[in-house]
């Protein structure tokens, strides 16, 4: 314990000799404090991906219909608490949609900060996206962009709800929240064939989502435009984090609706399509900063 907690320091120490001053707002919230759990739950996910599937190689995959029904509502309605919270906080403190510092807004700023922190856990939640895919044996789903987005978008809201947890942050998640409203309620709706006929604007979600990274980048940069005192580096740095799923989703998008056909309304999605309850569109490009997979 005794060395776990010295290696606990130095990467704590590492962080805020790179970063600076932590927000003392959010000092003691639950998996703020030490950057450890959010690293080992991380490396803890991608080694259950390697052995699980190793796991299930010689087994027969698993439906979990009824858990992904339960699952997809879940999610759903955290989305749905999150924005909805979002947009009545960022009203209440005045928020500037072009630019927004990070102390002006009193008790609004605390509250905004609160509902990211949620933000920040849901992207653990969402790690069970790709257990469920381990399990039902859809390997062919587990893509670099899906892992690489889960992965990264989990440590980097733990860096953002230590350093900037309201202010510009808030808009990328708002828009986030809207969109896995909408997908979420189509992946839930996937789980059922008798549905699947019904399910004819998937190809507008794959839209939305692109729409959703070209926003919050557009959002992003307009505060280096127009500066109001929020960190520089940090704009930077999400800007082009969020460029990377532009481009990934983007090259996504091409390849699957414009050099392949589309399915007919009604027509039963191939296995390798839609699996889980979820469209391939989502997880291999998304969720939070917003594949699954912004997601």
């Amino acid at each position: 314990m005794e060395h776990l907690k010295a290696f606990d320091d130095e990467i704590n120490a590492f962080l805020d000799n790179m970063f600076g001053p932590r927000d003392s707002r959010v000092r003691g919230w639950f998996m703020l404090d030490s950057y450890l759990p959010t690293f080992s739950l991380t490396v803890l996910y991608l080694l259950c991906i390697w052995l699980g599937n190793k796991y299930m190689r010689s087994r027969a995959a698993l439906s979990l219909r009824g858990i992904l029904t339960l699952y997809n509502l879940g999610i759903t309605l955290l989305s749905a608490y999150m924005l909805a919270e979002l947009i009545l906080s960022s009203w209440e403190g005045g928020y500037n949609l072009q630019c927004q510092d990070l102390t002006s807004a009193g008790e609004a700023d605390i509250r905004v900060a609160r509902v990211l922190w949620w933000y920040y856990f849901s992207k653990l939640i969402e790690f069970l996206d790709t257990i469920f895919f381990v399990l039902r044996k859809k390997t062919s789903q587990i893509t670099f962009l899906h892992v690489y987005h889960h992965a990264s978008m989990f440590n980097i809201w733990w860096c953002v709800l230590n350093w900037i947890p309201c202010g510009q942050s808030f808009f990328g998640p708002t828009l986030n929240s809207f969109i896995h409203i909408l997908m979420y309620t189509y992946y839930g709706l996937s789980v059922f064939p008798s549905m699947h006929k019904y399910l004819w604007w998937k190809k507008y979600l794959t839209q939305a989502q692109l729409v959703q990274f070209v926003l919050t980048v557009t959002h992003t940069m307009s505060a280096v435009v127009r500066p109001c005192g929020f960190p520089f580096g940090c704009l930077i740095f999400q800007s082009s984090y969020m460029l990377t799923l532009v481009i990934l989703f983007l090259n996504f998008y091409v390849q699957t609706y414009r050099k392949k056909p589309m399915k007919k309304d009604g027509e039963e999605p191939h296995a390798g399509k839609e699996v889980n309850g979820f469209s391939k569109a989502y997880f291999t490009a998304t969720n939070g900063i917003t594949n699954k997979k912004a997601q």
